[in-house]
């Protein structure tokens, strides 16, 4: 797993490529962590799927303990650009209920 990130004023962007699992959930945790403590700034932080190849139940825990470390600060999460199969873990999970996917 490969994150890269972009900020601007209001957003931080975070760019996942390749697998969210139980063996990259750690590393992604901690990377993810780091950018929103250096971050705290924004309002809203976009979690980029364009790039990842595949996610397992791992990496909605990894997701959701992100949310509850963004919403104790004041951020809001959104959900883009998933391939098919990610969207439907997301769907399945309900994690669309509390981040929701944008364009």
């Amino acid at each position: 797993m490969e994150i890269n990130y972009a900020a601007d004023r209001k957003s931080l962007f975070v760019y996942l490529d390749g697998e969210l699992d139980e063996y990259t959930a750690k590393q992604a945790k901690d990377s993810i962590d780091k950018k929103i403590d250096e971050n705290i700034f924004v309002k809203n932080v976009v979690f980029d799927f364009s790039k990842a190849s595949f996610m397992d139940s791992t990496g909605i825990g990894v997701l959701l303990g992100r949310y509850k470390k963004m919403k104790k600060v004041g951020m809001n999460g959104f959900i883009r650009n998933p391939s098919t199969s990610i969207n439907k873990i997301l769907q399945i999970s309900g994690l669309y209920e509390i981040m929701p996917k944008i364009s």
